[in-house]
């Protein structure tokens, strides 16, 4: 996810998703007990894609289903919503932690307590956002924003601002220009 992403659809994080990133959620999905509808989706997919009965594919391995999984780009909105929510709570929630400690949001293990979160101040939400990006890694920080972005913009809007200048940051920068050459004999 080192370029500009289109932050409005879940289906486009996942496919800017390094696969290294995709095999980590995808493996986080299948461990979560959560994700049983999502779950049920992928199974029929990947036994489409492989020629398995969808009993044969529930018998595989979770890391068989993981790579499986991982490799497929053409996913549901609701499918690559729930992967990268697995991902997050599997795998950061020292990072979303910190980030709902920054803003005041009271939260057990990075999972927000109340059911009625008010927006946050824009102001006090990007500041949150930039130090969080200095604290943890650029790119996490970023696929991190951009996720909750695409699950509730009303709430988490302000984050566009801190997802631009994240990726602008990992910009890969212009290639030198080459230097000129003496043309005097």
């Amino acid at each position: 996810m080192s370029s500009p992403v289109d932050v409005s659809r879940p289906s486009a994080l996942w496919k800017a998703l390094s696969e290294e990133r995709r095999l980590e959620a995808a493996t986080a999905f299948w461990e979560d007990e959560q994700s049983v509808a999502e779950q049920a989706e992928a199974i029929g997919l990947i036994a489409r894609q492989i020629n398995f009965r969808p009993r044969s594919v529930m018998a595989l391995p979770v890391e068989r289903r993981a790579r499986q999984l991982a490799r497929m780009l053409r996913l549901s909105e609701p499918l690559t919503g729930r992967l990268l929510v697995s991902y997050h709570l599997a795998r950061q929630r020292p990072m979303m932690s910190a980030f709902l400690d920054a803003l005041g949001i009271k939260h057990e293990d990075g999972l927000i307590a109340e059911e009625d979160v008010k927006a946050p101040e824009r102001e006090r939400l990007v500041a949150a956002g930039r130090q969080l990006a200095t604290t943890f890694p650029p790119e996490d920080a970023r696929l991190y924003f951009a996720t909750l972005l695409v699950q509730d913009p009303e709430t988490w809007g302000a984050l566009d601002e801190v997802v631009r200048e994240l990726a602008q940051a990992q910009a890969p920068a212009a290639a030198p220009a080459a230097p000129a050459q003496n043309t005097e004999a």
